[in-house]
């Protein structure tokens, strides 16, 4: 078996990833915080920001994909950390709305570039054989991990140094992260891929249509992050315990996809990502249900087990999965699979506070599990041997 590791390029990616995924998770838990308390902005201008920076950072996202793919390159990840550090550090120094506005929509919208470019690197500089196809859960992991300890990093900045402390050691953060991946040796230039160990079903006699796809994926994120608007109000709301009981579960649900991750890295080539993207969506509304039943923290925990399983594994097999069918378009199928993801987190943003208003906590997280189930009876059509469909 080739061991990754022994790959110079691979530490430099990994190391890249951890780095951007502790900054990213840093700040993400205070920047509405930051918004509403330190500039003063009124719940619909917090809303205009946060959308403005998903939405300005699928539109970076399909921009830099497009350019890589023709001349794949590190620049575009470096840049964007780059730019990102540049707009952390910028925030607290602004206290303007228009400002605020168009850093959020520019600066940190180019953050968001960073992760799929991250990813589309590691498939060219690694290729597609059996080195290439382990990158991804393992680099997966890698931004699990982050997601686990950025959070608490955040918090520990912020009690001593406020917002202004902790945006700055993030753009501290992202400034590493720029200077690492200029460490990974440079791609070479574009060429056909060879056949990998193996294909999933469709990407090459049978192509799969791109929009089923993303939308199947789409479904899923909007089923998480959704279910992260419903699962803390279930917990404290519903079932009375303390606001320290979601804290627990979300570090749970973190270790959980670490090690999920990590255990895809390992499987033989042979169990296809196919089944696999299937059955974490599976498992997925495996958790809403539990949730739902949970009377106390034995079932609670439980869920979370098999959240941290679905999230580890379409976003590992899922990567993979858009690498494959799209191949040898790194770029774009990083692009497709983000704004997914992100097409997710804003329509959770709009529809999950309505559903837990009108069905409740409980009806929302089961409203959440029929979403993963959706996102999974798409997949299943979309990727069907033989559907028809365009691979480009």
């Amino acid at each position: 078996m080739q061991l990754i590791a022994g790959n110079r390029a691979f530490p430099a990616l990994a190391t890249a990833v951890l780095l951007l995924g502790t900054a990213d998770s840093m700040v993400g838990a205070y920047l509405v915080l930051f918004a509403a308390d330190g500039a003063r902005l009124t719940p619909v201008q917090v809303g205009l920001l946060t959308s403005a920076t998903a939405a300005g950072g699928m539109v970076v996202n399909l921009l830099a994909a497009r350019r890589f793919d023709r001349a794949p390159t590190r620049a575009y990840a470096a840049g964007a950390a780059a730019l990102g550090a540049l707009g952390y550090f910028l925030l607290p120094r602004t206290s303007t709305f228009p400002l605020l506005l168009l850093i959020a929509g520019t600066l940190l919208a180019a953050v968001a570039a960073a992760f799929p470019q991250l990813f589309a690197l590691a498939r060219v500089v690694l290729g597609a054989g059996s080195a290439g196809r382990r990158a991804a859960p393992l680099l997966r992991s890698g931004w699990s991990l982050a997601w686990a300890i950025g959070p608490l990093a955040g918090a520990a900045v912020l009690a001593v140094a406020g917002f202004a402390g902790t945006f700055c050691v993030a753009a501290a953060v992202l400034a590493l992260t720029a200077l690492v991946v200029l460490t990974v040796p440079a791609p070479g230039s574009p060429v056909p891929e060879t056949t990998p160990e193996h294909r999933p079903a469709g990407s090459s006699a049978a192509p799969v249509a791109v929009g089923p796809l993303v939308t199947a994926v789409a479904l899923f994120y909007l089923a998480v992050f959704a279910g992260s608007v419903a699962l803390p109000l279930h917990v404290t709301r519903g079932l009375h315990l303390p606001a320290s009981a979601v804290g627990l579960l979300y570090s749970v649900c973190a270790a959980v996809e670490v090690v999920a991750a990590l255990v895809l890295a390992r499987l033989p080539a042979r169990i296809r990502d196919r089944g696999l993207i299937v059955a974490a969506m599976g498992s997925f509304a495996a958790f809403c249900v539990l949730a739902v039943l949970a009377d106390g923290m034995v079932l609670l925990l439980a869920s979370q087990v098999a959240r941290g399983v679905a999230i580890a594994g379409v976003g590992a097999s899922g990567i993979r999965f858009f690498q494959d069918v799209l191949a040898p378009a790194a770029g774009r199928a990083m692009a497709l699979y983000s704004n997914a993801n992100a097409a997710g987190a804003l329509l959770a943003g709009v529809l999950a506070g309505m559903a837990v208003q009108y069905w409740g906590s409980p009806g929302t997280l089961l409203a959440c599990g029929g979403a993963a189930v959706a996102g999974a009876v798409t997949f299943v059509l979309g990727t069907s041997p033989g559907r028809p469909g365009v691979r480009r």
